[in-house]
C-alpha cells in the first residue's frame, strides 16, 4: 500500500488545467496538466480519495506497471508472466481494452487484445467479460505497453444521487469544471435561469457544503485486489460535516417539468434546503437580494435543439435580462456557437480552447462583474 504509482486523472480535453488546479487545491499538491487530464504520484488511498473528492474527473486510472515489447510472441509471453494478483482478483470479472499506436511495431489493436486476455484467462484464471465493469485498459506506445486499470467504473459523472435528467443534460464533471473556470469557488450565490435538471446549482450549492461527490456510489477499486476496506471506511470518516451556513442558490425553467425534475433532484442530494427552484421564464427572472454572484445558462445552441435562426433573439432577451437586473454579478454562457454568444451583447472575457460535449464543441463564455 505505501509504493507510490502513476495516477492519470482523465477530464475533458481543453479543461485540463481547471482540473489539475481542482486536484492541487483538494489537497493532491503535485498534480499536474497533461492532455487528456492530469497527472500524480500516489499510493492506493490516493487512488480512493481521488475517486471520492474530485468532481471535474471523468475517472481515476491506476497505472499499474507496463514492459517493452516488438512483437506480439514478446506481448504475449510477458504479458503471461506479469503480475496480475498484485492488483487484480480472478474472481472478479474484467474486460479489456487496448489502443495501439502507429509509431509501435505492434500497431494491431485487436490482436494485442486478444493476447492479453488470453494471458489473463489461461494464466491468471480472469474471467474475460466485454460486459465487466472493471476495466483493464492497455496502451502500446513507442513499443511500450503501458496498463491501467480504470478504478471508477462507471463514469464519475455519475453522482449515485441523481435520479432525474432531462433534455440535454451536462455530465456533473464538466459542469463542474465551467463553475471552477468561471471563478466559482464556493462563496457566492449562483443562479441559472434556464436550469433544466438542476446540475450546475446542483454542483455549485456542492460545492458550498464542501460535500464529496462520491460518497453515495460505489467503484471499480473496491473489486481489486488491493482494497482494505477498514482502510476505506475510515477514509470515508474523513469527509467534513457539510456546512450549514451557505450562499444563495437559484434555478429556474419555463418547463415546469424540468423545475419538477431539479427539485427530486436537490432532494436526492440532502440539498433541498439550500436550492430554490422556480417555474418561471428567462423574462421573468429577477435578481436575488443579497451580495452579487455567478449566472451561468446552458441554453439551446441550434445545433441539436432550437432553430439556430430563432436562437438569435434569445442569446440577445439573455443579454439584455442579465445586463438591466444583474450590475455586479459575473455572466456565464455555455454554447457550441460562438455567433449566438455575441448576439447576447455581454462583454465576454477571452476564451478558452472548445471542449467536447455530447459530440459538439462548447465553449464558457464568461465576463468580469457587470457594469
Amino acid at each position: 500500500m505505501s509504493a507510490a504509482f502513476e495516477i492519470f486523472l482523465q477530464g475533458a480535453p481543453g479543461l485540463e488545467e481547471i482540473l489539475a488546479e481542482e486536484a492541487r487545491d483538494s489537497g493532491f499538491t503535485h498534480a499536474e496538466p497533461v492532455p487528456g487530464g492530469a497527472v500524480l504520484k500516489g499510493q492506493w488511498t490516493t487512488v480512493w480519495r481521488a475517486n471520492l473528492k474530485l468532481r471535474g474527473a471523468n475517472a481515476v486510472l491506476a497505472r499499474i506497471g507496463g514492459f517493452p515489447a516488438v512483437h506480439l510472441a514478446q506481448l504475449d509471453k510477458r504479458a503471461r508472466g506479469f503480475a496480475w494478483g498484485e492488483v487484480l482478483r480472478a474472481d472478479v470479472p474484467l474486460r479489456v481494452e487496448v489502443v495501439a499506436s502507429k509509431k509501435s511495431k505492434i500497431y494491431h489493436a485487436g490482436a494485442a487484445q486478444e493476447r492479453i486476455e488470453r494471458a489473463l484467462s489461461e494464466d491468471f484464471g480472469a474471467t474475460i467479460d466485454p460486459g465487466a465493469q472493471l476495466t483493464l485498459k492497455t496502451r502500446i506506445q513507442r513499443d511500450y505497453v503501458q496498463f491501467s486499470v480504470d478504478t471508477s467504473g462507471e463514469g464519475l459523472h455519475k453522482r449515485g444521487h441523481k435520479p432525474a435528467v432531462g433534455k440535454a443534460p451536462m455530465r456533473e464533471t464538466l459542469a463542474a469544471l465551467f463553475l471552477r473556470q468561471a471563478g466559482y469557488r464556493g462563496d457566492e450565490p449562483v443562479l441559472d435561469p434556464m436550469c433544466g435538471s438542476g446540475t450546475f446549482v446542483l454542483e455549485a450549492a456542492e460545492i458550498a457544503a464542501g460535500l464529496w461527490p462520491g460518497r453515495d456510489r460505489a467503484f471499480a477499486f473496491e473489486h481489486l485486489a488491493t482494497f482494505k476496506p477498514e482502510l476505506y471506511a475510515k477514509i470515508r470518516a474523513e469527509a467534513p460535516a457539510p456546512a450549514t451556513d451557505l450562499p444563495d442558490f437559484h434555478g429556474s425553467d419555463r418547463n415546469a417539468g424540468a423545475v419538477e425534475m431539479a427539485g427530486r433532484n436537490a432532494d436526492a442530494a440532502g440539498l433541498a434546503g439550500a436550492i430554490r427552484f422556480h417555474h418561471r421564464a428567462l423574462s421573468d427572472i429577477a435578481r436575488p437580494e443579497g451580495k452579487p454572484g455567478l449566472v451561468i445558462i446552458n441554453p439551446p445552441y441550434g445545433a441539436r435543439i432550437g432553430d439556430r435562426r430563432q436562437l438569435f433573439a434569445l442569446y440577445a432577451r439573455i443579454g439584455e435580462v442579465l445586463r438591466e437586473r444583474f450590475s455586479g454579478w459575473r455572466a456565464a454562457i455555455i454554447t457550441s456557437d460562438g455567433g449566438l454568444a455575441r448576439a447576447s451583447g455581454l462583454p465576454f472575457l477571452p476564451t478558452t480552447p472548445p471542449v467536447d460535449h455530447g459530440g459538439l464543441k462548447v465553449t464558457l463564455y464568461h465576463t468580469a462583474p457587470l457594469p
